[in-house]
């Protein structure tokens, strides 16, 4: 913050609070002073359950939004802040979000407004032995997804259904939740984002499947792509391929490597084999408390408000894989949790990456 020369950050994204304070949650605010002091606002019914799970040295509960707003002068007033310059997390506050934050009857007439989104991702980006550990528990209740998730996998359920499955048996393992389950199939394998459809899987489909739960307030994401009978010789060559790729760039994965070598050595053989035009957005991207965070590769980052990330350090966790080869008619995607090690990369995600051979017939819901 001295750095930056932010006197005070103001917190409303709930990773960011939750990093820095150990709760998290919408409608809420942090403040963090230089010298470390914490006051948290949030609705009043939820004081009590916040101050169980924070760490603070003010919390306020405020029952509107002119409370909310009454409540940030108070916690001004308090760190004795009257000039100088509050951070703001300009990549996730909406404009009416940012004007409440800024309203002259909360934030002091000579405070500046100025964006700290880098200075969070900066600290977020070099995990801590207990986020790695959480990140690992989080690794494996996916694992117990994509296995209900895959052996579900039959004719006649719904991309829907087959979420379901997963999402069930993830809570069942230990998540308290998942950000947005990807479930894709047939043509639909095609697309970057396969938000789960009512389309039914029919035989000889591809259907593809990415999980990304929270266990105990830490994400992982994982991707696998399976086939319902017998792949054809195109498809099998496609997923080869990109699974040659994705295992060489996580074999890359060593503390001083950068995420411009990473993306290169993903693309490269998928663009020599032709596939130069079936690649889409970035292959790689950090994991942590959001499923997607910084170090991101430079120009995904300038997209998201971020910087471009300098040579990886030990215990920065990445995604590889994000994003799959779009060939058309159908996309192949894998994709996998890894932490940056000294010496190579840890793989947390090891469910198997096979097409496979699902077998075609006719499914019930459970």
């Amino acid at each position: 913050m001295k750095a930056a020369g932010i006197d005070v950050l103001l917190l409303a994204k709930p990773a960011n609070m939750f990093y820095l304070t150990g709760d998290g949650r919408l409608c809420a605010y942090a403040m963090v002073s230089q010298d470390g002091k914490v006051a948290l606002g949030v609705p009043t019914t939820d004081v009590e359950d916040v101050r169980r799970l924070a760490r603070f040295d003010r919390i306020v509960g405020f029952e509107d939004e002119v409370g909310m707003i009454h409540s940030i002068a108070h916690s001004f007033e308090q760190f004795g802040i009257r000039e100088g310059v509050v951070g703001l997390e300009y990549t996730f506050l909406t404009q009416s979000m940012l004007g409440m934050l800024t309203h002259p009857h909360g934030k002091p007439e000579k405070v500046r407004v100025a964006d700290c989104t880098h200075i969070l991702s900066e600290l977020r980006m070099v995990k801590e032995a207990g986020e790695l550990e959480r990140i690992g528990a989080a690794a494996k209740v996916g694992e117990a997804g994509m296995k209900a998730a895959v052996e579900a996998v039959k004719p006649g359920l719904t991309e829907s259904q087959i979420a379901a499955e997963a999402e069930y048996a993830m809570r069942q393992a230990g998540a308290e939740g998942f950000w947005r389950t990807y479930v894709s199939s047939g043509p639909r394998t095609n697309i970057a984002h396969g938000l789960p459809s009512h389309r039914r899987l029919i035989p000889g489909d591809l259907v593809m499947i990415d999980l990304h739960p929270i266990v105990n307030g830490y994400s992982a994401d994982m991707c696998r792509t399976v086939c319902i009978g017998r792949p054809t010789a195109g498809q099998q060559a496609a997923f080869d391929l990109y699974l040659r790729a994705q295992q060489a760039t996580i074999a890359r994965v060593r503390a001083g490597v950068g995420m411009v070598e990473l993306e290169e050595t993903m693309h490269a053989p998928l663009k020599t084999a032709g596939h130069g035009e079936h690649i889409f957005g970035p292959p790689i991207h950090g994991v942590g408390i959001e499923f997607e965070e910084a170090p991101l590769p430079p120009g995904h980052a300038f997209f998201h408000g971020e910087k471009a990330p300098p040579p990886l350090p030990a215990n920065v966790v990445l995604a590889v894989g994000n994003c799959g080869l779009y060939a058309g008619p159908w996309g192949v995607r894998v994709e996998d949790t890894v932490v940056v090690g000294s010496e190579g990369p840890l793989v947390l995600t090891n469910y198997p990456r096979s097409l496979g051979t699902q077998p075609a017939r006719e499914g019930t819901r459970r």
